[in-house]
């Protein structure tokens, strides 16, 4: 007979003694388990005592994840959180420095523990921490463990970062300025900075005034990446939560941050950010890990994010400043002088701007200001058009030129294809949006020119004039033109050029010829068979083929994944495994010191969850840990990866997955256990490609063309690799 699902056959450690094997009964309460074990060996006071896990963890086991103890655990016998904390509290303040090494060691180890951490932070232990850093008493390893502590004990959440004292601040940015710091000090300060000014909008402008671009710079310029990693997270952390006032701000670093755009590559140019993040970081030999392309990433975001302002601000026509930069663009195109206003009549002058304009490719030939006033764009691609028009005065002159000699329904209009190429590259570039929590995605290019997104136009709108001769179109085949430019361009980034060069470069290779090449290779691939008889073969193997669909889902189950646990604090590099038992009876998960290389096995997860235990797969916005984190709330990208489980009457198991492809896997094969239809994008993508894949298999039978069972061999390896070209 099987044991009772409450009793639990454990291990219980104790310094000095031989482990005891015994049951714990699950319905009893944890206070009369501890006494049993106490009394076993003969301890008293039996309420100092607590059981932990007994691994790399040490976490304590309470009344709420005592649940996780699983048959065959290993816990230990120790002090209880409240005795310890007292402990520590005691001995941190001790005049001995090797004893109170020790003491911040065990604390800083003690602090990942929430329930620990409690107890410590009750007994104003964050307090006493603060007043030890701000005494800056403290050097090396025991300022070191310090800060340890103090970051494990601010992530659980538990106190708010706007308690804090300029003095502390000052203190923690002073670390940051020295030339020559500790590098475990220097990152433990970097990461309480970016804390402070994430959490509390009170503390951001203290953090500005005493942290400027130019001492950051430095530990950009160093080798470790871990080091300008949390560089570049603090000034991602500035720039996020820079004010909406740009009036209101301090010029200290965040004149970096608020600048207007017509000033930020100045600026930039000045500091040397740019130049320095490319060459010490982008370029190093050092492979740039995930953490580091995440803040790459989220850096690029919030640089084009600068656009916004000129994005959403329409053009006034009565403002006779943004006049004269279209009266610019006429004067650089057909070499003109502005005219006297004596000179000829007034309707002689307004007919040769009308001409012009029309020249130009203006939709609006008598009042070109009006084009701008479509947000977006807005100003911001005048701003562009100027920019081609001054530094690539040539190829701006041949395209306006080139253009106006056409026949009017052949002529690629400058004006308007400007406008809508940078509201195109705006949506491409997702300018106006929050970076996403998950993506490590950026793009190097963009980092090679102080003016990368101008730059980046100048590119894209040659190109356009090129694919619209290509096309041979008309006017009316205009959309047409901008969807092509559009997949030339998506089609170009997904290389992720080094430069811009080598991004135009690629543009080279991607003619409308090649589109048309790679678009009917494409539509073949995915050719659909319309005929009543094929239809109704699809609709009979249609139950087979998703029945192989949930197949593979399940099987990816199996194999589980790795995700990212993300705190409210920052990203950080904390993982946890989940995986399907082969029997689909079970999900195993637990914590990992570190992204693993492979799968993860069953037996290494201590935590259990009974598929027959899952109520509900929640997604989204409706998941517990979606409606915890404000933040995350307004990130769109972050909800959509988020889904939970829920089992029991309230209890969950949230997710965040790192991708949509790893999202749906989950996604579906969870509603697939739970006997629900899979209902994912992935799964009407998987059914459309097999279902064709299977209705050519069936077709190539009817005409009696052989399919071989096995795959054909693969050749064998040369002897030698001494191959030779004879040039003659």
């Amino acid at each position: 007979m099987p044991p009772p699902a409450d009793i639990v056959k454990v291990a219980i450690e104790w310094p000095g003694a031989f482990p005891k094997l015994m049951e714990i009964d699950q319905k009893k309460p944890l206070s009369a388990i501890i006494k049993e074990v106490c009394e076993g060996w003969s301890l008293g006071n039996h309420e100092n005592f607590a059981l932990q896990i007994a691994d790399a963890t040490n976490f304590y086991i309470t009344e709420k994840n005592r649940n996780d103890i699983k048959n065959g655990s290993i816990l230990r016998l120790t002090t209880s959180p409240y005795q310890t904390a007292v402990q520590l509290h005691e001995r941190i303040q001790s005049s001995s420095m090797d004893a109170k090494l020790e003491s911040l060691k065990d604390l800083a180890s003690a602090s990942r523990d929430i329930t620990f951490a409690q107890e410590f932070i009750n007994l104003d232990g964050i307090s006493l921490l603060t007043l030890m850093v701000e005494s800056g008493t403290d050097f090396g390893d025991l300022l070191s463990f310090t800060l340890t502590a103090f970051v494990e004990l601010m992530d659980h959440g538990i106190v708010s970062w706007d308690t804090f004292s300029v003095a502390f601040i000052k203190k923690i940015a002073s670390y940051v300025n020295k030339s020559a710091m500790d590098t475990a000090v220097l990152q433990r300060s970097l990461a309480i900075l970016e804390s402070i000014v994430l959490n509390s909008q009170d503390l951001y402008h203290k953090v500005a005034q005493e942290i400027t671009i130019g001492q950051l710079i430095p530990h950009l310029q160093g080798t470790d990446q871990d080091i300008q990693t949390y560089t570049i997270a603090v000034i991602n952390a500035l720039f996020l939560k820079a004010p909406e006032d740009k009036r209101q701000v301090d010029e200290h670093i965040v004149d970096i941050l608020n600048c207007p755009l017509t000033e930020m590559a100045h600026i930039l140019a000045q500091k040397q950010l740019r130049s320095i993040i490319l060459s010490n970081v982008i370029r190093s030999p050092t492979a740039i890990n995930a953490e580091m392309a995440h803040q790459l990433y989220v850096l690029q975001v919030l640089t084009f994010n600068l656009l916004e302002d000129r994005m959403m601000t329409k053009m006034d026509p009565q403002d006779q400043a943004q006049r004269d930069i279209i009266f610019e663009l006429r004067r650089i195109a057909f070499d003109v002088e502005c005219e006297p206003n004596n000179s000829g009549s007034i309707e002689k002058r307004k007919s040769m701007y009308t001409r012009d304009y029309k020249k130009l490719g203006f939709i609006n030939h008598v009042n070109p200001a009006v084009d701008f006033t479509q947000i977006p764009p807005g100003m911001l691609a005048l701003d562009n058009m100027l920019y081609f028009a001054r530094h690539h005065q040539d190829a701006y002159i041949r395209i306006v030129l080139e253009n106006s000699s056409r026949e009017d329904k052949h002529e690629c209009p400058f004006g308007r294809s400007s406008i809508e190429l940078t509201k195109m590259l705006c949506e491409i570039l997702k300018v106006g949006e929050l970076p996403s929590e998950n993506c490590p995605e950026f793009h190097p290019m963009f980092f090679t020119h102080d003016r990368s997104f101008e730059e980046f136009f100048c590119i894209c709108i040659q190109l356009l004039n090129k694919t619209w001769k290509e096309m041979r179109a008309t006017s009316e085949d205009f959309n047409k033109v901008m969807q092509v430019v559009r997949e030339q361009i998506m089609r170009a980034l997904t290389v992720k050029p080094n430069s811009l060069d080598q991004f135009k470069s690629r543009l080279q290779n991607l003619s409308y010829t090649e589109i048309l090449k790679i678009r009917q290779s494409e539509r073949m691939n995915q050719e659909d068979f319309q005929s009543r008889p094929i239809l109704e073969l699809r609709e009979k193997i249609q139950p087979e083929i998703m029945e192989l669909i949930k197949q593979q889902r399940l099987n990816r189950l199996c194999d589980g994944t790795c995700f990212r646990k993300i705190s409210s604090r920052r990203r950080q590099d904390k993982f946890w495994y989940c995986r399907l038992s082969p029997n689909h009876k079970v999900l195993h998960y637990g914590d990992l010191e570190e992204s693993p290389q492979g799968e993860v096995a069953h037996d290494s997860l201590q935590d259990k969850l009974p598929v027959a235990d899952i109520k509900a797969v929640i997604t989204g916005k409706d998941c517990p840990h979606m409606k915890e984190k404000g933040a995350l709330k307004q990130n769109k990208e972050v909800l959509e990866l988020a889904f939970s489980v829920l089992y029991e009457s309230d209890e969950y198991l949230n997710f965040i997955a790192p991708d949509k492809h790893e999202y749906c896997m989950w996604t579906d094969g969870l509603n697939a256990l739970l006997g629900k239809e899979m209902t994912s994008e992935y799964t009407k993508s998987d059914m459309d490609t097999l279902l064709n894949m299977e209705m050519k298999l069936r077709l190539l039978d009817l005409e009696n063309i052989q399919i071989p069972e096995a795959p054909p061999p693969i050749p064998k390896e040369p002897s030698n690799y001494d191959f030779v070209y004879d040039c003659n």
